[in-house]
């Protein structure tokens, strides 16, 4: 072999070879220092807070957003850089390699007033801390063991809850045997008082003590308040300059719902510890009596115990009634809106159960239809339509793009459980998407990313398992004792509001006739 090329263009051809590699090099370096594509029109100072001032919800607008930018893009609102997705395989990828890295939380003016300053779980940073409360939830109140013990909690909550409907029928029935009833008011009391029993061992009668109703409805308005006003981002946070002016008084607004929340959940705190010193405590213990029992450090994480106690049983049951009353009332407003589906849903449940006995939990394992129905209702309407956002703790590159630390995520559920590269004819409402061999494996535990109603990653919602319990069994009874409709057969407005979680914007009154 000749290699007297090679000897006299030795020089050459090492000079090439280097000119590749640091071409190489940089088209490497700047394919993964690419920032996403950043939605035009942002103003001086402020960013893109402008689009956010119309009449669509802000889900909506990141949705038309992506359908210009891409499934992966940032927009500015003030200071803040904010990454939106809406693509199930780029959420895999940040829920997967980088979980850790966006498992905290943003901290804005909301979050830190309505979260107490880091103490609420929802709000806390992930460390320690978090993950000492996250255990503690996961091992006295949402495992299955407990979960099993209390199951007569939700059997009886749910039996009384339907026999006011009856009581209720038989009293104010009309000449067609029907009665109106206003059934996102109907699911929103039998979740709290279910959640109520099972976190701090109350609930409060319907109809019978004009004081205990009054009471009742000031803690759901308060609990939804905090709901929404924690999806409200302030000019504050955009410029944080301005944080002494208040603009819109939101922040005193905010910090009067913080008091009275607070000043609930301290009243049943201190009920708990004068029955505790006076030796009535139950025999029964509820979530409180763990926290007592768990919590006696006075300096966890820079709180007092009684701050610790008081705002995880605020978690629990704003959380556990809030959300769960959402998707129950989508699930039925969607129903009604579709009746084939009621029916159909009717007919198994006469076909599983019959109709001489009431349905119980171990019936839901045959009900296949019902539970599609469940699942289609939390792909096209999951309690909050952009999830819990989180903010990047670290620089980190994400579908080929450079992310830095600081930026803010939103993930637009909305818009990812609408794909229709996903999802044929995607905003259609057919539960029978779910019962094809390959959707059948969407089931509480998922392990794919096309379908997050409840988050994903470390911080999804820990509450899976019973949010599935309560709408597969309130759907279930409620569906087996009554016949629905509307007033004049109207569609179901299925308007919803802005927040954290997004409930339907109007009451859902329903015509209500036993079966």
């Amino acid at each position: 072999m000749d290699l007297s090329y090679l000897q006299e263009n030795y020089t050459l051809i090492l000079s090439t070879f280097a000119i590749i590699l640091v071409l190489y090099y940089l088209s490497f370096l700047y394919k993964t220092t690419t920032t996403p594509p950043e939605v035009s029109g942002a103003w001086p100072i402020i960013g893109h807070f402008k689009f956010f001032s119309g009449p669509d919800l802000p889900h909506v607008t990141l949705s038309s957003m992506a359908d210009r930018y891409g499934p992966i893009f940032m927009i500015r609102l003030g200071i803040r850089k904010v990454l939106v997705v809406s693509n199930w395989e780029i959420a895999k990828e940040i829920f997967t390699t980088h979980d850790v890295i966006v498992s905290d939380r943003p901290n804005y003016v909301a979050a830190k007033i309505l979260g107490f300053d880091g103490a609420n779980l929802s709000f806390s940073p992930y460390g320690p801390y978090w993950r000492g409360l996250r255990k503690i939830i996961s091992q006295e109140l949402l495992s299955v063991s407990r979960l099993e013990k209390l199951k007569v909690v939700r059997v009886v909550e749910l039996e009384s809850a339907i026999k006011n409907i009856h009581d209720l029928w038989r009293e104010k029935r009309d000449a067609q045997g029907k009665v109106l009833v206003e059934m996102k008011k109907w699911f929103g009391d039998l979740t709290m008082n279910t959640m109520l029993k099972v976190v701090v061992g109350k609930r409060y009668t319907r109809g019978v003590d004009s004081e205990d109703e009054e009471e009742m409805m000031s803690c759901r308005g308060v609990i939804r308040e905090w709901f929404q006003y924690l999806g409200q981002f302030l000019v504050a946070d955009a410029l944080p300059f301005l944080d002494w002016l208040d603009l819109g008084g939101y922040k005193k607004t905010m910090e009067r719902v913080a008091r009275e929340l607070d000043s609930i959940f301290g009243k049943w705190l201190e009920e708990h510890r004068r029955k505790r010193s006076s030796g009535n405590a139950t025999e029964v213990k509820d979530f409180i009596d763990v926290m007592m029992e768990v919590v006696e450090d006075d300096n966890t994480a820079g709180y007092n115990a009684d701050t610790i106690i008081k705002t995880t049983c605020e978690t629990l049951i704003a959380g556990g009634s809030d959300t769960t009353t959402i998707m129950l009332t989508w699930t039925l407003s969607l129903l009604l809106n579709n009746r084939h589906a009621l029916r159909k849903a009717q007919e198994e449940l006469d076909t599983q159960v019959g109709k001489d006995r009431p349905v119980n939990e171990s019936d839901i394992k045959n009900m296949v239809y019902l539970q599609a129905i469940v699942k289609e209702t939390l792909r096209l309407y999951p309690a909050g339509f952009l999830g819990g956002p989180r903010a990047f703790t670290k620089d980190c590159t994400v579908a080929g793009y450079h992310v830095p630390k600081g930026t803010w995520l939103l993930t637009n559920m909305w818009k990812l459980h609408r794909d229709p590269k996903v999802w044929s004819d995607p905003c259609e409402f057919r539960p029978e998407r779910f019962l094809t061999p390959d959707q059948k494996a969407f089931d509480v535990k998922w392990t794919e990313f096309e379908f997050l109603p409840f988050g994903a990653g470390r911080r999804c919602c820990p509450g899976i398992a019973f949010a599935y319990q309560m709408l597969h069994m309130v759907l279930a009874t409620l569906l087996q004792n009554f016949e629905m409709s509307t007033q004049s057969g109207a569609p179901v407005d299925m308007s919803a509001l802005p927040g954290m979680t997004n409930d339907k914007a109007f009451p859902l009154d329903v015509l209500v006739s036993p079966r």
